[in-house]
């Protein structure tokens, strides 16, 4: 059974934020190629964070998460529209639950003070 402290390193909503992966990066640590990623992006499924013309496209936490989920599901059988719509879901509720921690956090916070 695993502690409090091995979960830290997940609740640094900071490092979360400004956690920005090139695509080849990307598909390293997710197994999903390249071409693939792309072809998510152009369907609207995925996002990136281009700067510019014939820049790398990099992609936050959250759509490495969704890139990770769409392509669990799409391993288990389903189409890559329904794959998107759940994780789509999925991660509606993710959101909600860590905006509910952070506010949370900063209401321990201000107590504190």
């Amino acid at each position: 059974m695993s502690n409090h402290s091995d979960l830290e390193p997940l609740l640094d909503y900071e490092l979360l934020r400004k956690l920005v992966v090139g695509i080849g990066e990307v598909s390293d640590m997710t197994g999903v190629p390249t071409r693939k990623i792309r072809y998510w992006e152009e369907k609207g499924i995925v996002e990136s964070e281009k700067e510019g013309e014939g820049t790398t496209r990099r992609y936050n936490y959250l759509n490495i998460k969704k890139i990770l989920l769409i392509q669990e599901l799409i391993e288990e059988g389903f189409t890559l529209d329904a794959a998107a719509k759940k994780v789509e879901a999925r991660m509606k509720n993710i959101n909600d639950v860590f905006k509910r921690l952070m506010d949370a956090s900063s209401a321990n916070d201000e107590d504190k003070k």
